[in-house]
This record gives structure tokens, sequence and C-alpha cells, in this order.
């Protein structure tokens, strides 16, 4: 197998988290990480996007909870009949 050595310069501090990342991500080294997605790179078969990641209050996450529960539950939804029904529960 043809290897070469890929050497790119950052700063040991973003080194170190990204390390710290891949690994809290279950990747054996930060290496793994980027051969897998060189790997998808070369296949075309990433799609590539950044996003930033929204953290919510612990007391938005707790109620996004018992909302997800409620809809599993099938509690407190309104489920309308039609358009009219609709425009009737938005008018209160």
């Amino acid at each position: 197998m043809n290897r070469t050595v890929l050497q790119i310069p950052v700063s040991k501090n973003l080194r170190i988290k990204a390390e710290e990342a891949a690994l809290a991500y279950g990747f054996s080294s930060l290496q793994e990480v980027l051969r897998v997605f060189m790997n998808r790179l070369a296949n075309k078969s990433v799609e590539v996007s950044f996003q930033p990641i929204i953290n919510l209050s612990t007391a938005s996450a707790a109620r996004l909870e018992k909302m997800d529960k409620d809809f599993e539950d099938n509690k407190n939804i309104f489920i309308a009949k039609d358009l009219d029904d609709l425009k009737r529960k938005l008018a209160k």
C-alpha cells in the first residue's frame, strides 16, 4: 500500500481539543477521524455542514422532554378535524 504523511500545522491547543472530541465520539484517535473523513470526502459520500450546536437551558430541555413524552402518549395535543377547526383553536 502506498502511504504518505499529511502534515497540517495547527495550534497545540486545537490538536488537544480535537483529540479529546474524537475520543469522546468513540474514535480511537484523531488520526482515525481524519482518515474516515478523508475517505468519505474522496468518495464524495459525505455532506459537509457546519452548524452551531444549540444548547438548551435545563428548563427548556425538561419542557421539550415533557412535550416529546406527551406526543408519544397522545396527551395534551390537539388534532384539528379540518381548517376551520384549527382556526377556532388558534383564535382562543
